[in-house]
């Protein structure tokens, strides 16, 4: 490749100073060089023109100012305070506790040194005419010990390695649930799973949604993390069984929101239509309680601008079903702190405290569950699942509109499950908007998160890191990396872990940037070992006891295959049939690799003891399952989580990536009631065994 001309030059230096990467590496290790033109549009995208010599002077020297002193700064507890800005003035830091110091900072090479060691938290650090937040973090994260040590003082000590469950909430049952799977039914699930001795429940992501269209469910594209999908509320529990009833006979639903509990998928849209008019007619008659007006005012902005968003939301699309995202609104609508919204509120308030009283309700469930999984003995309870974005239309895109990425969707390139790359439809937190914004979007995330789990499940960590960004229009390989500011980031999610004394999982799986697991490592996020990936380079599957510490174990995810959906080759079924391994490919290639992985996989079941005699057959569902949870059940790693359709034995997976209607994604419920579920005797077997191996005990 030619050496790149005097205005390519230039690019490349802003590009450097914005964080877009020239360069990658790809899954298999090759160099790739990213397109002037994919930059270009990135940088535009980023707030940062580039189109000639000047507009790239003034962005880089837009992006110098912005790194004087930011609003926000982080440093290490206990350590002395290094800050990259300019200058040696005068300091006094403000320590929450109200105690100050101050003294003259020093440079130290492209550091300034303040000679101080604070404790964890946010103080305010004057630095002579200038303030910012300076929030110093813990080394680590609260950690499983920390989990068990706390546990360990209201409870009769264990010596096992912790292992929990891992569910998707709409795929539970119980009776009266009216067609998927609520708060209530993770409760008893949560409670009856904590005593069978699992410490923790990792559960799909319960993240707001689109009331105003119920054909919008996917978990991973939410319409705001900061909020809860209103779905999973349980109109009985949240005000009583009567008055439930009486808005039941009040509907004229009573029998629609029966049959609905029978079904084998999830009805998304007739369960959202159903639940809603349901939940409507309870707050015809409700009389605001202390309890909801502190709710209320407690989620303050936040929370208003979410019920305002709903409001409009449904109040405009149902004018015009054009102005479903809100960046095709009208003009006086698109700025959530105009005249227009406040004036728009003031007119619908009933509606819009309606949408108020709907999150109060999915919250005191939400609450619920954490607190019967920590009554009945888990030491962790549940681990919520923060998705890596939203969807651009959406809530958190229209109220945060500084730190959201604009004209960009998040992605992934190339790689070897996906040749094609993948690009997800949503948007995430922009790098120089978070810095410029102090944070505070990605605080209250993180809060919101944490306020009623013992831990967080964090989508492509590495997004903390970088994110694969897509231009709006292009193809998925057609992308480019931007880096984020990750020091602050991952100190940040240290600092809210401890306070919140939440454990943190980072999926670390995909294209993993070089030194990320040990950036994991280092402040005890645990990352994720998963079966199917636990191989070397001649694919021969690695000894679960030398599986990383600093992990959580599992047989699959959400996004693979099942243990006997793996061995029977069903997730390549799956692939060949909706075209997705590439034009004239019909999964014949991948099945003669199936048959050598599958022959790999029972050798090294045979070996760590999970498994003895022949091979199965690639139909024996049960045999491959129970030896792949007895197998994972030995990692050596801090906690192993089993997913649901391992311990029940099932071929289909919750969701196949590349797919929406093609495949039923997000849709499967389970095969009895939550509460008696793991006492299925194929599924209580397998809990045994799992349990077993976290004890080092195999019981083939």
């Amino acid at each position: 490749m030619s050496d790149p001309s005097p205005a390519d030059r230039d690019l490349l230096a802003l590009a450097e100073d914005a964080g877009v990467a020239a360069e990658w590496q790809d899954a298999r290790g090759e160099l790739k060089r990213t397109e002037p033109e994919v930059i270009r549009t990135v940088l535009t995208a980023l707030g940062l023109p580039s189109n000639d010599a000047a507009a790239i002077r003034d962005s880089r020297e837009r992006l110098r100012q912005a790194a004087e002193l930011p609003p926000l700064c982080t440093a290490a507890a206990n350590r002395p305070v290094l800050l990259g800005v300019p200058g040696t003035p005068e300091f006094t830091i403000t320590q929450e506790d109200g105690q100050t110091v101050s003294g003259r900072a020093e440079r130290e090479g492209a550091l300034l040194r303040l000679a101080v060691q604070l404790p964890p938290g946010y103080h305010r650090l004057q630095l002579g005419d200038r303030d910012t937040t300076l929030a110093v973090a813990p080394d680590r994260c609260f950690s499983v010990a920390d989990a068990r040590r706390r546990g360990d003082r209201d409870a009769r000590p264990r010596d096992n390695r912790p292992w929990g469950l891992s569910v998707q909430l709409y795929g539970l049952r119980r009776e009266g649930d009216g067609g998927v799977g609520d708060f209530t039914a993770l409760a008893q699930f949560a409670r009856a799973a904590a005593t069978k001795g699992a410490d923790a429940l990792a559960i799909s992501p319960v993240h707001a949604q689109f009331s105003a269209d119920p054909d919008r469910f996917s978990p991973y594209a939410p319409s705001s993390r900061l909020f809860l999908n209103v779905l999973h509320a349980d109109p009985a529990a949240a005000l009583g069984e009567v008055p439930f009833r009486a808005a039941l006979t009040a509907t004229g639903l009573g029998e629609r929101y029966a049959a609905l509990q029978s079904t084998e998928l999830v009805d998304w849209p007739e369960v959202a239509r159903t639940r809603l008019a349901i939940f409507r007619s309870l707050f015809d008659h409700f009389t605001h309680d202390a309890d909801f007006e502190r709710f209320r005012a407690e989620g303050g902005e936040a929370l208003e601008s979410h019920a305002r968003f709903e409001a409009l939301h449904a109040h405009l699309i149902a004018r015009d079903p054009e102005h479903w995202e809100w960046r095709d609104w009208p003009a006086q609508f698109r700025d959530p702190a105009g005249p227009a919204v406040a004036e728009f509120a003031r007119d619908h308030a009933r509606e819009v405290g309606f949408h108020v009283f709907l999150q109060w309700l999915a919250d005191r469930g939400l609450a619920d569950a954490q607190r019967a999984a920590t009554e009945a003995g888990a030491r962790i309870g549940l681990i919520a699942d923060l998705a890596v974005g939203t969807d651009r239309g959406g809530s958190h895109s229209w109220s945060r509109q500084r730190e959201t990425l604009q004209g960009l969707t998040v992605g992934a390139p190339p790689d070897i499950f996906s040749p094609l790359g993948q690009s997800w439809g949503i948007t995430a937190f922009s790098p120089l908007g978070l810095k410029g914004g102090g944070y505070g979007a990605f605080l209250e995330m993180l809060r919101a998160s944490m306020r009623h789990a013992g831990g967080i499940r964090i989508d492509h960590a590495m997004g903390l890191q970088r994110l694969w960004v897509v231009p709006d229009g292009a193809e998925a390989k057609d992308g480019a990396y931007v880096q984020f500011p990750s020091d602050d980031m991952f100190r940040l999610v240290a600092l809210e872990s401890q306070r919140h004394e939440a454990v943190v999982v980072g999926e670390d799986l995909g294209t993993v940037p070089e030194g990320f697991r040990d950036r994991l490592d280092n402040i005890s996020m645990l990352g994720m070992r998963v079966l199917w990936f636990e191989q070397d380079e001649d694919k021969n599957f690695t000894p679960p006891a030398s599986w990383s510490a600093n992990a959580a174990a599992m047989t699959t995810t959400h996004d693979l295959p099942t243990a006997a959906g793996w061995w029977c080759g069903n997730d390549i079924d799956w692939r060949a049939k909706l075209h997705l391994l590439g034009k004239g490919n019909d999964g014949s290639e991948q099945r003669e690799e199936r048959e050598h992985d599958r022959e790999n996989l029972w050798r090294s079941l045979l070996s760590s003891g999970a498994a003895d005699g022949p091979m199965p057959a690639p139909d024996d569902a049960a045999t491959i399952a129970d030896a792949a949870v007895a197998h994972v059940g030995l990692a050596a790693c801090d906690l192993a989580l089993l997913p649901m359709e391992d311990a029940l034995g099932l071929v289909e997976q919750p969701n196949l990536p590349g797919t929406t209607d093609e495949h039923p994604n997000w849709r499967r419920r389970l095969p009895a009631v939550a509460a008696e579920v793991l006492d299925l005797p194929d599924c209580d077997r397998r809990l045994g065994r799992f349990a077993a191996g976290r004890h080092g005990e195999n019981r083939t």
